[in-house]
């Protein structure tokens, strides 16, 4: 089996192009290479990444995809961002990059050859870079040709039209990294569900756990960016609290400087007022903003090399916490503190929840809203607290804002700390507006405080420490912010 060839990609309404015109466009067009000491960031690196992948299947192919792009409406495609095995592995980041995959083909007993197989610059002698409106030039922007390729990435390249010529006669073992770029998984035949895939997958998200220094210091700039754009929405406040939806303007503030100083947001950008605080994953942000109410504002910048920040500040929108406000954000804020103190290398990956849970149990009982102790609430077969907080209290970050989602649980979920390691710290509580277990002034309060944290020898390091956690430092610095 094969891929299809590269084709044109026009659209019904483009105006017919005459064998004149044809023949004009393919002449006079002055060649515009890139920088020949171009690199991909972090150059360096990659190598030894793909060393380690390699060890791990000696003698089989690996199938890296970067992806494929998607339909947002007719002929128009979702923005693209590669896979983050393929960009871990590439250091490849571009929009450019759709349909691109990576291959390790088995050299001797010991190693393989890295192989990009790319789509080239259009060239200029045909039709394919004015009239194709996925992939020309003329529509979407210059790829690098093979040659640039190659010296960007230090990894031969080949035409993405050859890969067919892999894929015909005797094949090696394989294992594609499936899921990602559906034609690649009927090209090379892949069952549903093939545990050598899922290992591949496993093993790729296993290796991104422990980040390397420049790797911290790719998530320590994401972070800076989105300690900034939180900065912003502060200072726009007053104007979001006039419009009759606050929570987009709140949304467009952050992720205009997403846009500005990196390839965008980590993931899409919650800006909750009020009850609305209480959606986990609100992203509807079509509310307006009640001065009285606070605002829950999870946002994050994804850096150029598509590494991801992911924070979270609750902000009274009057510029002050009410005492009842002020009592839940104590609370969570002390469950996040003990969340933090439990994070150091050999700790187990869930400790740091099971401490911020404890406080947040502790906490819901002395308010008298638990209908068992604390100690109850707390046993695995009861958990009844989680009515008002639900979910986990971190992740791990990295390429991706939920990060190494596919390792294995001795690894991670069930894994211990090390040093490098970069997560999150986020409990929270959601006091449903209809939930009838509470007082009437609790409900409708949503609150989460979540900071970014690497791993150190002796503990941890509060990345996103230059935003304020506690209540009476958040009053002070949104009113320096509003000055």
């Amino acid at each position: 089996m094969t891929l299809p060839p590269t084709g044109l990609n026009t659209g019904s309404h483009d105006l017919p192009v005459s064998a004149a015109l044809a023949s004009y466009m393919a002449t006079q067009w002055a060649a515009t290479p890139l920088p020949a000491d171009r690199r991909v960031p972090g150059h360096d690196r990659f190598p030894g990444r793909r060393a380690r992948l390699s060890a791990a299947f000696p003698g089989e192919r690996l199938v890296v995809p970067a992806g494929r792009l998607k339909v947002r409406c007719n002929d128009l495609d979702h923005r693209f961002r590669p896979h983050s095995a393929y960009v871990w592995l590439t250091g490849l980041t571009g929009e450019d990059q759709a349909d691109h995959l990576l291959v390790l083909e088995p050299a001797g007993p010991d190693g393989h050859e890295p192989v990009l197989y790319l789509r080239p610059r259009s060239p200029r002698d045909g039709g394919e870079f004015y009239r194709d409106r996925r992939y020309g030039e003329f529509w979407v922007g210059a790829r690098p040709d093979l040659a640039e390729a190659a010296r960007l990435t230090g990894v031969r390249t080949e035409h993405l039209d050859d890969l067919g010529k892999l894929l015909t006669g005797p094949q090696p073992p394989t294992r594609v990294l499936a899921g990602t770029d559906p034609l690649v998984d009927e090209a090379t035949g892949r069952p549903a569900g093939d545990h050598r895939d899922g290992e591949l997958a496993a093993v790729l998200s296993e290796l991104r756990l422990v980040k390397d220094q420049w790797e911290v210091g790719q998530l320590q700039l994401a972070v800076d960016h989105t300690v900034t754009g939180f900065e912003d929405v502060v200072r726009a406040l007053p104007t979001a609290l006039r419009h009759h939806r606050g929570e987009r303007w709140i949304e467009g503030v952050f992720d205009l400087r997403a846009r500005a100083e990196g390839n965008g947001t980590s993931y899409t950008t919650i800006a909750a007022s009020g009850a609305h605080a209480c959606v986990l994953h609100w992203i509807r942000n079509d509310g307006a903003l009640d001065p009285g109410s606070l605002l829950l504002l999870d946002a994050g910048v994804e850096t150029d090399t598509l590494y991801a920040a992911d924070i979270t500040r609750t902000l009274p929108l009057s510029g002050t916490f009410s005492p009842v406000q002020r009592q839940a954000y104590d609370l969570v804020l002390a469950a996040q503190s003990a969340g933090i103190a439990a994070l150091r290398p050999g700790a187990r990956f869930r400790d740091f929840h099971r401490a911020a849970m404890r406080v947040i149990a502790e906490g819901l009982a002395d308010w008298g809203v638990l209908p068992v102790s604390a100690e109850e609430a707390l046993a695995e077969d009861n958990g009844l607290h989680r009515r008002y907080t639900l979910c986990g209290s971190g992740h791990m970050l990295g390429l991706d804002y939920h990060d190494c989602a596919k390792a294995r649980a001795d690894r991670y979920l069930d894994g211990t700390l090390e040093e490098g390691m970069v997560l999150t710290v986020e409990p929270g509580l959601y006091l449903q507006p209809d939930d009838e277990t509470l007082p009437a002034e609790l409900r409708g309060l949503g609150i989460r405080i979540e900071d970014d944290l690497v791993i150190t020898p002796d503990g941890a390091h509060l990345m996103s420490g230059a935003l304020p956690r506690e209540a009476a430092a958040v009053e002070s610095w949104m009113a320096d912010l509003l000055s």
